[in-house]
Order: C-alpha cells, then structure tokens, then sequence
C-alpha cells in the first residue's frame, strides 16, 4: 500500500499539469478523437467546441459563488467559532484525517457545494491546530467525501427521474427515490464508503513517504482561521462612512434574505439546491458580519479565488459541447450497451459513465447524454432502470476522485494545486470501485 501510494503520489506530482492545462489537454484529445473516432471535420469539431463553449455559464457562476459565499460566511466570527470548536475534537493527525473525511461526507450527502466549502474550511481550521498533520493529505480527504454526492440528498440523476415530466418520462415515468437514493443497494454504497473512507484515509497517512515533509505548518493556510478586528468609523465620519458602517442597513436586507430562505423550505421541503445554498451563504454572511463594511472587506478577500472556476469552466463546456455533438460519448455508451445483460448493465453503466465523465463532468449533462441509451437498452434486455440510472449516477461521482473540475472549489479555498491531493484522489478511486460495483451487481 505504501509503495502503490507514493507511486501514484510521485507520478502526479511529476506530471500532472496545473488543472487549467488539464482542461486544454483534454479540448486536444477530444477534437483528435472527434476526428479520428467519429470522421468529423476539423471545421465541425471547432463549431462544435465554440458553440458550446458558453453553455456552462450560469453553473460557473453557481461555482463561482460557492466558492466566495462560503469564504465570506466562514471569515464571520459566529462561523469561525463553530468551526474552531468542531476542530477541537482532532488532537492528532490520525484524528483529523477521520475527522475531516466524516464530517465532508455528511455534508456532502447533504448538498455537494455544501459539502465542498465546509470540507476545505474546516480542514483548514484543524490544520491551524494539528500542525504534524499531512496538509495534502488532509485535503485530499475533505475531496474524498465528494464521492458521495450522488449518492445523496442532491443527487442531480434520481431527483430529476423523480420529477413530473422528465425528458424520460415516457419510456420509465416517474421513478421515486424509494428505488433510487433510499435503494437497499444505494444506502449499502453510501453507508459502506461513509465508514470506511476514513479509515481508508488514515491508513493512506500510515502509508505516505517520511522522508516528504507535507505537514501542514510547512503550507500557507491563508486566513480563514484568523481573527478580525471590527472596524470602528472615524468620529468624524461621512454620511457615506456612517451608511458603509451601519447595523441596520445589513440587519434589514440581511432579515429580508432570512424571510425568503424560510419561505423556500416552507413552499418546496427540504430542497437544497446550489442556488439556496448560495443565498443562505450570502445573506446569512451579510447577518454575522453586521457591517455593510465588513462584509465588503470579506468579499474583496473571497473573489481571488473564484479565477480558476471562471476561467476553466468554459473550456470544460466546450469540451462537452464536442463529445456530444460528435457522437463520441454516445458511441463511448453503446459499446458497453453492447456487452451487458440484464444483471451486469448497471455496473457497466457505471463504468461508462465514469470515463464520460472526464468529458461531460455535470451529473445533469452527463444523464442528458446517456440516459436516452441507457435507458432504452436497460428497458429492452430486461435490467432495473432505476439501478442502471444510479449506475451512471455513481459513475459520475466515481471519477470525480481524478478529474480537477470539481476540485477547483477546494483547491481554491485550500490553496493548493490538483497535483497536490490527487495521488491520493487515485488511491480513494480505486478502493471505491469495490463497494460499488457489489452494491450494482449483488444488491
């Protein structure tokens, strides 16, 4: 195990390129496969690319804002206080690891934007106190709990088959959530890997190279743990000092955020998508900063991490935009249609959908793709369509270990470059294909 984790741990820091090449790497691959694999002109592939290379621009921005709500809410003094307590319960590495991999976990069956920022905020606040602590390590098991998400309360593939009038309604109809999220298959995956991938982490700490020093005092962990001092307006201050600095103008538009968020939840139930996530972020950051000033001050700080989202995430939709136009990822799914049954479709629904993902990397954009293939083979050879779904839901997931897209939030807020986490990310990849794969096939 050691050996296998600081191969793949020297071979992506050696070379894996910064995750803004990866995604350029990729556009390359996929206008050559385009190409050579589907007979498309170079003048179709790159109509093809430029035409979808905006298509991922609201969810960009969704990203984006995760990113800098959810540094503003944990720079609030509230926030840091919850935090700093719940890092209390780690004292020593091998704690913080199991620490940090439960708790992302959970918020991540929760809502996956959620689960990202609080994972990456509060391994940094246990790396201010765990200082001996593997700092890659560390984030790379607050990433780890993404491999969840699909799994979860956010699942983009079971809630939308679970809603009236999908594009498949009429070959599956309405498929609840009872076959899909609350599944005996589904809850064995979800709770196998939630009580097992921090054991898996804290072995992969066992089993990291001593002579690489990785601690977390050696690695700048920013200021999100740190203290900040209230501003106090000069006495002789402007009517626009006294507004930038007043209570009340953030306690009514904060309330106001405050009533709408109630309201939500009181008209749709517990729907926690990355919009409200985003508002309950913003507003609730607005409340406990308490000064129009101070919450400024936190955005000023927050946006410089958003660059890598804003700039990378529409190379990735025009990538998306090739593999679907092209019929590459169509063909890529037919080809393991082709070799399935009844039992085994589910599993290589899953497989499939792990290596589109790399290319389609939207839960949404990817069942767009692949369900109106899988689907119909899945309804002509007999296999349970609601379990061939969660098998490209899970495979959505699966390789999220490996490919930098989903990443980039806690990259951002961590600090660190893809190469930095994702030698472990392999190890977390190939582990949980074993849960999985039972839970599809024997389950």
């Amino acid at each position: 195990m050691k050996t296998l984790t600081s191969f793949f741990d020297r071979m992506v820091q050696r070379y894996l390129p910064d995750a803004f090449l990866f995604a350029i790497i990729l556009t390359i691959a996929v206008f050559l496969l385009g190409m050579g694999v589907m007979g498309s002109s170079p003048v179709e592939m790159v109509e093809y690319w430029g035409t979808g290379f905006w298509d991922l621009l609201e969810f960009a921005m969704q990203m984006s804002l995760i990113v800098v709500t959810g540094y503003i809410l944990a720079s609030t003094p509230f926030v840091r206080k919850i935090l700093q307590k719940i890092s209390t319960l780690a004292n020593t590495p091998g704690q913080a690891i199991l620490l940090v991999t439960f708790v992302a976990s959970i918020a991540c069956l929760i809502n996956y934007g959620f689960g990202l920022v609080v994972g990456a905020l509060l391994a940094i606040h246990i790396a201010r106190r765990v200082t001996s602590v593997d700092y890659r390590l560390l984030m790379a098991s607050a990433y780890s709990g993404f491999l969840l998400w699909h799994g979860g309360l956010s699942g983009s593939i079971p809630l939308l088959i679970a809603t009236d009038d999908h594009f498949l309604m009429d070959s599956i109809g309405t498929v609840p959530v009872t076959e899909t999220l609350f599944s005996s298959f589904n809850l064995f995956i979800v709770l196998f890997l939630l009580l097992t991938l921090p054991l898996l982490n804290w072995y992969l700490m066992k089993a990291r190279d001593p002579f690489t020093n990785t601690d977390a005092s050696t690695w700048d962990t920013k200021d999100y743990a740190d203290t900040e001092e209230e501003e106090v307006p000069p006495e002789n201050s402007t009517p626009a000092e006294r507004l930038e600095n007043s209570r009340i103008i953030s306690l009514i538009i904060g309330l106001m955020g405050l009533g709408f968020i109630i309201y939500h939840f009181v008209q749709n139930g517990f729907d926690l998508n990355l919009n409200i996530v985003n508002f309950i972020f913003l507003f609730m950051g607005i409340l406990f900063h308490k000064t129009p000033r101070g919450f400024l001050n936190s955005v000023t700080s927050a946006v410089k991490n958003a660059g890598g989202i804003i700039i990378q995430f529409p190379f990735y939709a025009g990538i998306m935009g090739m593999m679907v136009e092209s019929g590459l990822s169509q063909k890529m799914s037919m080809w393991f249609v082709n070799i399935s049954n009844d039992v085994t479709l589910p599993l290589f629904s899953f497989i499939s959908a792990g290596i589109v993902n790399f290319f389609v990397p939207s839960g949404g954009g990817q069942w767009a793709v692949q369900g109106p293939i899988m689907v119909p083979a899945a309804l002509e050879i007999g296999a349970d369509t609601a379990k061939t779904a969660m098998g490209v839901a899970w495979g959505d997931a699966w390789t999220n270990m490996i490919q930098p897209f989903w990443a980039l939030p806690l990259l951002a807020i961590a600090g660190l470059k893809v190469r930095d986490i994702m030698g472990f990310c392999v190890m977390i990849l190939f582990y949980s294909f074993i849960p999985i794969a039972i839970g599809l096939l024997f389950l």
